[in-house]
């Protein structure tokens, strides 16, 4: 178990409190953040915080503390998991949950997502608290299991069942933004104020069977090959969300020609293609926000080598963009792949269609105030964080963990993979500039 660091100062200190955090294997599944949850816990109450614990399944709890403000601005929530994907199957330079500090970075999975975050946090709070400053309105931190494998336990428990414990929230500081990228030689960081929604599907495929001594053709395998090429070479239809026009015209003006003008093509349907092509690997930041996606991830068709299977079913991970229904999937799928495949949907988790911005200019504000070469811009992630949850709390997540990152750091593909890591200079850096953001939380 991690050493307890001097208590006095830990909130100066938030690299180190994240390497504490890191050692604790909550890999999920199977989770066991029980431990971590509560050294967590430990830290508040001897910093004087009154804190609850509260959990479906005792290994997994969540935390909720609050700080109280003047009350002159509505409560503001700090949410952040400390629950991290696996590592299986993954060559590291270094031990995944060794936390080491080499060359000016922190290694480890959940550096980035999103034990990083969850340190800048509690640092942020207990200098507020050591520092006695006067805040307009309650912090209520909330530290979570289980959002890697669904939120069940977490976000999800305590949204449906504690809903009164965020009474009065309207804005939230979570994943997954914050974080400082480059851009046709530009300096941006990305809030996130919306992301896309699950909409998982089953997908079956049907055709004769038979002994696979004798020759098959139109066959289960073959419709299921026609799905997989259909899927690999076309896109669903092209889709411009108010949120992706204000990121893309808010960097056009301030990426120089000719790049500037080509990124306002993206929302032409005619151009979209042409312009993604010269993007290179900066595409994937792009491309996903534009299109609802569909990926088939599972497999499963066939018992024996010698019988030709009749039926194949595979599931497809689909996102849909704000403001679209799972019936536009299924509309969208069937349009390309044909209506001989049979679909459902297992699951889907509707997300918010517009966002609050109330709060958006104020994290902006902070962060070209400590960058001031930089721009701010609002940003819809591909993927999905527990916002969704405090969502239909009527709260506004926005993704802030700022980090200032290295022009040759890809965040995106860090994330989540190898060697995951996070500069020391980026947890400081998020550190002050959330603790920035609990005095000026607004009415």
């Amino acid at each position: 178990m991690p050493t307890s660091p001097a208590q006095t100062t830990i909130y100066q200190r938030p690299a180190e409190l994240l390497q504490q955090l890191i050692r604790f294997n909550t890999t999920n599944p199977p989770g066991n953040e029980l431990a971590c949850i509560t050294y967590i816990n430990t830290l508040l109450k001897e910093a004087g915080f009154q804190t609850t614990i509260l959990a479906s399944d005792p290994a997994r709890p969540n935390l909720i503390t609050c700080l109280r403000g003047s009350g002159n601005a509505p409560p503001l929530l700090l949410q952040g998991h400390v629950d991290v994907v696996t590592t299986e199957k993954q060559n590291w330079q270094q031990p995944p949950f060794a936390a080491n500090e080499i060359d000016g970075y922190i290694w480890g999975r959940g550096a980035l997502d999103m034990k990083g975050g969850v340190a800048m946090m509690i640092a942020a709070l207990r200098r507020a608290k050591a520092e006695n400053i006067s805040l307009p309105g309650d912090v209520v931190l909330t530290v979570l299991s289980d959002e890697e494998a669904g939120s069940r336990l977490g976000a999800q428990f305590l949204v449906e069942q504690h809903p009164e414990l965020f009474k009065d929230i309207r804005y939230a500081i979570g994943e997954f933004g914050g974080f400082s990228l480059h851009f046709g030689g530009k300096k941006f960081y990305a809030i996130q104020v919306l992301e896309k929604q699950i909409c998982w599907l089953k997908a079956t495929v049907r055709g004769p069977g038979g002994h696979a001594s004798i020759p098959m053709h139109g066959g289960a395998a073959a419709k299921l090959g026609h799905v997989l090429q259909q899927l690999d070479k076309h896109r669903l239809p092209l889709h411009s969300t108010p949120i992706l026009q204000q990121m893309i015209e808010t960097m056009a003006v301030v990426i120089p020609a000719p790049l500037g003008s080509q990124m306002l093509q993206l929302l032409d349907p005619a151009q979209t293609q042409v312009v993604l092509n010269t993007l290179g690997a900066q595409k994937s930041l792009i491309e996903p926000l534009l299109y609802n996606t569909a990926n088939v991830t599972i497999i499963r068709g066939g018992s024996k080598i010698n019988v030709i299977p009749s039926e194949i079913i595979f599931e497809i991970d689909g996102r849909l963009l704000p403001g679209f229904s799972p019936q536009d999937m299924l509309d969208e799928l069937h349009q390309l792949i044909g209506t001989d495949v049979e679909l459902e949907v297992v699951r889907y988790d509707q997300g918010q269609a517009e966002p609050n911005m109330g709060f958006y200019d104020t994290l902006a504000r902070i962060l070209h105030e400590a960058d001031p070469d930089s721009t701010p811009i609002p940003v819809l992630t591909p993927a999905v964080t527990d916002g969704r949850f405090f969502s239909r709390l009527g709260i506004q997540t926005y993704g802030f963990i700022p980090m200032t990152l290295p022009e040759d750091f890809n965040f995106l593909q860090t994330v989540h993979a190898a060697d995951e890591r996070i500069p020391v200079e980026a947890m400081e850096f998020g550190t002050q500039a959330i603790y920035k953001a609990l005095q000026r939380n607004k009415a």
